[in-house]
Parts: structure tokens; C-alpha cells; sequence
């Protein structure tokens, strides 16, 4: 419920028990519990209708110190600007079929409502709306497109660690925090494997509901987050239903995506290629949990199309190409035994482009992707 910050989610966690720190004076007081335990409890509320009724606001906030992003204005809806600053937006949940997601900007509003067999996708700005046609009885595999590009709510990022978990880290419980004015239990993750970029991630967790409130993703060498999507205001109470009624606005472009026949089609293009996908597409890993790398082709042709584009992104709301050739500029020359090329360094992501066409990249040390473009 996508790009830097994806980099970041998708490493690998460890799922292991820890000390239970004791709240101190001035924490909040809750029952104590055991990593382990608390482990169990997330896993439970995350399956499908244990999730309790709720609506709220989350802030993301990111800092990744990306090198060359130009300075971003206009609508914070922009899938660059979601790079940098903080970012707000609304959710309501009143169950499985109930959903809705929205996303203010400055002079417009994109919002995802999921209303039973009803689900829309409207784009005010665009003034936009679209009709997803999703199969009946298959939610859980036809998911609606998010209009956010990276995670909507606490619930999504905790998720993609924990579903990523493994023996790559050690899980520990601290003193109890308060989020959104509600007692939370917290859990690190501390990654055991030395050439990750992430020092720890930090989950808040509600010390009613089990629900993740906040998740926090520390670089190493760094005192404040680089990235943490949490609530300002949570309330654990079924929505009104007028949250979840959608009609298009008159004069409004109406459109229809089928999410079932686009399944269908992804799977037959699957089943033809069989064995070769993987070889056709070109994108392939090296290494495990924290330490995993991407590893794709990267031709001089892809490189030259993103700097013919890079101009035409470059004013106030700068476009994908604008930002692409901007950290291209930035990137430092580099070489050694497997060769030469381009490093591009953030806090959570490292990215090298090779001068014999290969992109690597992840959430790891420069030494981490060297080692891995001697073995492509």
C-alpha cells in the first residue's frame, strides 16, 4: 500500500528473541513483554481481519541525503518530492473491504477508496477518476495500484521487514515510547552483517492493538532517522461510512483498469517465458539479508536517454529524467580490480554504474558492491 526508500524496506530482517529493557521513570507502563512475544502478537494483527477498526494521519519523513536532487517545490503528491522533506497523508481502515488512503498536496488531493466491490482511484489535479474492476474472492492477489510510490502507514514498512526476516539481525525490546499520544512497545532490528548501511530499525508498537505506530530506519554514523513513516493522530474506532462513498465529480474524466485481466496477462507472459524470465528481464541479486545487491545491465543508450531528458526536468517541479541526470552529475568516478565506473552514495542506498554496462545497488557499503561487480 516504491526509488530510494524501497531499497531500504525490502532488506533483510531477523526474527530472534531479546532482553525486555524495564520502562524507567517517565516511559510509559506496560506489561511487560519478550521480543519473541511481541513478534507473535504483530504477526497475528497483521493477518487478514485481525487489523482493528482505525483512522489517522501519518507523516513520512525522508532524509537520504541524495546527491544532486534538486530543491523540490509544487505538489508534495509528487513522486520526487516523496525523496525528501515530510510528507503527510490520511488513512481510514474499517476492514478488509473498507479502505481509504489520501494524499493532500497543495492545490489537489489523490485519494485510493476501497469500498466493498466499489474501488476508485481519484486524481483532482488531474481531475481524474478511475474505476478498478478487481476479480471477486481474490483481493489478497489483485491489489488496487496505491497512490503513494513508497509505504502508506507504519503497518505497510513494519511488514516488508518482517516479511523479509531471516537470521541477518538481532531483535531487541527498549523502553517503552509514546506515539501518537498512545504507549508503545518498541523493537530494534540491528543488523548483524558489518557492510549494511542501516545501523538499526526501530518499530513502534501499540501496547493495546499490536498495531505498528511508527518504524524508524537509522543509517550508520546517525543520530535522527533517514527515513520514518509513523502516525500524529491514530484512533482505534470504526470511520463513519461517508468516508468510504466516492462519486466521481461532474466534468470529471472517468476511466476503468481491470485488475484481472492485467493478472492474467502478466501470468501468461510468465508461463511463456518459463525458465528465461529471469534471464530476459536481466535483473538478477548477489548476497543475502541486509547485504543483498541488485545487479541489471545498464547500456550506454539507457545512460544517454536519461541525460537527453535530464533538461526537461530541471525547473520548479523536476521529473524523473531532471532528477536522474542531476545524481548522475554527482556520482564519483571510481576503480579497482573489477574495473571502473561511477559510485553514487545516500545514507541507506548505494548505487555503481560500471563502465562495462551494469548497474549494482543496495542498501550497503561502496566495498559491498565492488566485491559483488567482481563476481557479474
Amino acid at each position: 500500500m516504491g526509488v530510494p526508500v524501497a531499497a531500504v524496506v525490502v532488506v533483510g530482517a531477523a526474527v530472534g528473541t531479546g532482553p525486555v529493557i524495564a520502562a524507567v521513570q517517565g516511559d510509559p507502563v506496560l506489561p511487560e513483554r519478550t521480543a519473541e512475544q511481541l513478534l507473535t502478537e504483530v504477526a497475528r494483527t497483521a493477518q487478514q481481519g485481525q487489523v482493528p477498526p482505525m483512522s489517522g494521519t501519518v507523516v513520512e519523513t525522508a532524509s537520504l541525503g541524495i546527491p544532486g536532487l534538486p530543491e523540490v517545490t509544487g505538489e508534495s503528491s509528487s513522486p520526487i518530492s516523496l525523496l525528501s522533506g515530510s510528507h503527510e497523508a490520511k488513512v481510514w481502515y474499517g476492514g478488509e473491504d473498507k479502505v481509504r488512503v489520501a494524499l493532500p498536496g497543495r492545490m489537489s488531493e489523490t485519494n485510493l477508496i476501497v469500498n466493498g466491490e466499489q474501488v476508485w482511484l481519484w486524481d483532482s489535479a488531474a481531475n481524474t477518476a478511475t474505476r478498478i474492476k478487481v476479480p471477486a474472492g481474490e483481493p489478497e492477489r489483485h491489489q488496487p495500484p496505491s497512490p503513494l510510490p513508497t509505504a502508506v502507514t507504519p503497518q505497510d514498512a513494519a511488514k516488508r521487514l518482517l516479511d523479509a526476516a531471516d537470521d541477518h539481525a538481532a531483535v531487541s525490546v527498549t523502553a517503552n515510547d509514546q506515539v501518537a499520544g498512545r504507549s508503545a512497545y518498541q523493537l530494534v532490528l540491528t543488523p548483524k552483517q558489518t557492510g549494511s548501511l542501516v545501523k538499526e530499525v526501530r518499530l513502534a508498537l501499540d501496547g493495546e492493538t499490536y498495531v505498528p505506530l511508527r518504524v524508524q530506519v537509522y543509517a550508520k554514523d546517525a543520530l535522527e532517522p533517514a527515513f520514518e513513516v509513523g502516525y500524529t493522530s491514530v484512533t482505534f474506532s470504526p470511520p463513519a461510512p461517508e468516508n468510504f462513498a466516492f462519486t466521481p465529480p461532474a466534468g470529471a474524466k472517468v476511466e476503468e483498469q481491470n485488475l484481472g485481466e492485467r493478472a492474467r496477462h502478466d501470468e501468461k507472459t510468465a508461463e511463456e517465458l518459463g525458465e528465461h524470465a529471469e534471464e530476459l528481464s536481466g535483473i538478477k541479486t548477489v548476497g543475502e539479508g541486509w547485504t543483498t545487491v541488485a545487479v541489471a545491465p545498464f547500456s550506454s543508450g539507457d545512460l544517454a536517454a536519461l541525460r537527453d531528458g535530464g533538461d526537461e526536468g530541471r525547473g520548479a517541479e523536476p521529473g524523473a529524467a531532471g532528477l536522474a541526470a542531476g545524481v548522475l552529475d554527482a556520482a564519483k568516478p571510481v576503480s579497482g580490480a573489477w574495473g571502473s565506473g561511477r559510485l553514487i552514495q545516500t545514507k541507506l542506498a548505494t548505487a555503481l554504474l560500471t563502465d562495462d554496462g551494469w548497474l549494482l545497488a543496495g542498501a550497503v557499503t561502496p566495498d559491498v558492491l565492488y566485491e559483488a561487480a567482481g563476481k557479474k
